[in-house]
């Protein structure tokens, strides 16, 4: 008799849903940190570094040991450490008030290896699930993410509001209570047999073939992930630090208008999508074109479109690079997926950091105090505009690596 997988998807959804806060809380909290703490934005950006690097370390370990873990006790702990990395967070002005950032580093660490974890897992089991349609399970998973950014945002937005940016705590330890709820979901959730072995080695000409069709997608969700995390994570503090606009106002309809747009092109793919290589290539072409407006022009208005526009063309990039390496590269295990997600936090990782350095630095750079002085633009916001544009190079060398893919596989293919 056939298992009922409702409850393992279901607890797969929430897992991801809940992710969300890991990723979305710190970016969130920017500004509050540094006026309340004196933490740099390079310092700050470094969060987001250690967040990434955490999940990279995961991703490896699981890449070459995945059949060392036992799956079932592996997601129903995972909710748990991003619930204890958050309680961390919380308690930073109780037991860490003059050592703020090592507080920060530390819950960092920890939900971190959550996130890895979840990125690994996630996305194989919803795979390994029987269904008519993969690609949209897939899809809607990845949707999810943006539904819990989206919902992030509102709540921290209006209770901040309420109790005041200085009683971040509180909303903070709230939060810490949801991921609860998907390890018991997972805990009564039968889980589908995946494959978590590595040790087949490729030795024919077709499996290297695949191998290094694999390490192209490695390369794909990686300039994906740059492109779609330097916005994730810098559109909050862009909005208020270079446009000038107010931080609830940027927030509700900045970072979630971004996060409405990734979610919605998920969901439009999950319908409708078929060609997912060209959505790829318009997917880049359109981030590409995003960074570049948003560094180069002025008006505020059109800036602030083209941040919030990035959601819609970077939403794919991730998910679509699984996708296809599920379509071209068939029978791929948890260590491939592990592989993937490694690709992308190292993306991630590298992405926002480097422009937390290129703000500080130029900031600070006698090029932008001359440009401050011949235009209305402040040091700051030259600062931020020069780090757009640095960014703006990640999804133009993706086009030519799509284009490299999409080439690739059509040879394999013939």
């Amino acid at each position: 008799m056939a298992q009922n997988f409702k409850r393992t998807k279901l607890a797969c959804y929430s897992s991801y849903f809940t992710m969300s806060t890991v990723f979305c809380l710190p970016p969130l909290l920017f500004v509050t940190f540094n006026k309340m703490y004196g933490i740099s934005w390079t310092l700050l950006g470094t969060l987001v570094l250690v967040n990434f690097c955490t999940q990279l370390t995961i991703d490896l370990i699981f890449s070459f040991f995945s059949r060392f873990f036992n799956i079932k006790k592996t997601v129903v702990v995972m909710p748990l450490i991003t619930s204890l990395g958050l309680f961390i967070y919380a308690f930073v002005p109780t037991f860490f008030p003059d050592f703020a950032y090592l507080g920060f580093v530390l819950g960092t660490v920890v939900f971190s290896i959550s996130a890895g974890l979840s990125e690994v897992l996630n996305s194989p089991i919803v795979a390994a699930i029987p269904s008519k349609n993969p690609q949209k399970d897939m899809s809607l998973l990845h949707s999810l993410y943006a539904a819990g950014i989206l919902s992030m945002i509102v709540l921290s937005t209006l209770v901040l509001r309420v109790i005041g940016n200085e009683n971040w705590m509180y909303l903070t330890f709230f939060l810490a209570l949801l991921p609860i709820i998907s390890s018991v979901l997972f805990a009564v959730s039968p889980i589908p047999d995946m494959n978590t072995g590595n040790d087949s080695v490729p030795k024919t000409e077709k499996a290297k073939k695949k191998s290094f069709g694999l390490v192209m997608c490695v390369g794909c969700i990686f300039f994906g992930a740059c492109a779609e995390n330097v916005m994730t994570n810098w559109i909050s503090g862009y909005m208020e630090s270079a446009l000038y606009i107010d931080k609830t106002v940027g927030d509700i309809l900045g970072m979630a208008v971004f996060a409405v747009f990734l979610g919605s092109a998920r969901l439009l793919y999950a319908k409708f999508g078929k060609n997912i290589m060209r959505t790829l290539l318009l997917g880049m072409t359109g981030a590409a074109i995003c960074y570049l407006t948003a560094g180069l022009c002025n008006n505020v208005i059109i800036a602030f479109l083209a941040c919030i526009i990035t959601g819609f063309c970077t939403a794919m990039l991730w998910p679509g690079s699984l996708i296809m390496m599920e379509e071209n590269i068939p029978g791929v295990g948890v260590a491939a997926y592990a592989l993937m997600a490694a690709g992308g936090d190292f993306g991630s990782s590298l992405a926002p950091q480097l422009m937390g350095i290129v703000v500080d630095n130029v900031s600070v750079s006698d090029f932008a105090l001359k440009i401050s002085a011949a235009s209305n633009l402040s040091p700051e916001q030259i600062g931020m505009k020069a780090g757009m544009l640095v960014s703006a190079i990640f999804p133009i060398i993706g086009i030519v690596l799509v284009l490299l893919v999409m080439r690739y596989f059509k040879k394999t293919r013939e």
